[in-house]
C-alpha cells in the first residue's frame, strides 16, 4: 500500500552525471521518485539509489530509473542500496519491536538523522539517535520507535557474504536470512 506523504517530507535527491561533451552535469533534481508507506507497519521507505554489480558501471546517464528495479531489503549481488526509513511511533508489536527479527547478508551502515531508534538484539538493545551511526553486520536485529515522534534513519547497504567461520558457529543461519521484504 502506498500513500502520499505531506508535501516537504519526502527527500530529495540529486543525480549527476556528463552531457555530450563530458561536462559535469545535474541529470535530476527532486523528491525521490520511489517511496512506500506502510501505515499498518508503522513504516516509510524512501528508495534513494541502487547499484547492481561491482564495480559499479558508470555511464553519461544511467539508463533507466535503479530505484524502479527491485525493492527488496538486501541489495542485489555485489551491488549497493541506499534508502531512507521513517518508523512511525505507536506500531510497537507484542515482544516490543516494530519490525520482526532478521538478517541480511549484507553490511548495513544506518545513520540516523532524526528522531530516535531502538536497534534490538538478542542479547541487548541499543537506542540511537540523530546523528548515530550502527555498523549492522549481518545479524538477527529488530527495530523500535517508543518515542512519540518520527525516526528517520539513511540506511546503506553493501552486498556481503557470511564467512565459513559465522557459518560454523551459527549453522542454522540461513533460516532468519531476508532475501526480500515487505515492499517487494
Amino acid at each position: 500500500m502506498s500513500e502520499q506523504l505531506p508535501e516537504g517530507t519526502i527527500p530529495r535527491r540529486v543525480v549527476t552525471g556528463h552531457d555530450e561533451n563530458g561536462v559535469s552535469v545535474v541529470l535530476s533534481d527532486g523528491p525521490v521518485p520511489v517511496h512506500k508507506v506502510m501505515p499498518q507497519d508503522g513504516v516509510g521507505f524512501y528508495e534513494i539509489w541502487q547499484t547492481e554489480g561491482a564495480p559499479a558501471v558508470l555511464l553519461p546517464e544511467e539508463p533507466s530509473e535503479p530505484t524502479q528495479r527491485t525493492l527488496r531489503v538486501p541489495p542485489p549481488a555485489l551491488g549497493t542500496k541506499i534508502r531512507i526509513n521513517e518508523f512511525f511511533p505507536g506500531h510497537i508489536n507484542e515482544l516490543g519491536n516494530q519490525s520482526p527479527v532478521h538478517r541480511t547478508e549484507s553490511i548495513d551502515y544506518g545513520i540516523v538523522l532524526e528522531g530516535e531508534i531502538v536497534l534490538v538484539l538478542d542479547d541487548s538493545e541499543v537506542t540511537l539517535r540523530a546523528g548515530d551511526v550502527v555498523v549492522q553486520r549481518g545479524t538477527d536485529h529488530a527495530w523500535a520507535n517508543r518515542s512519540d515522534s518520527v525516526a528517520r534513519v539513511a540506511f546503506i547497504l553493501i552486498d556481503a557474504e557470511f564467512g565459513r567461520e559465522l557459518l560454523d558457529l551459527l549453522p542454522d543461519i540461513h533460516a532468519g536470512i531476508m532475501h526480500g521484504g515487505p515492499h517487494d
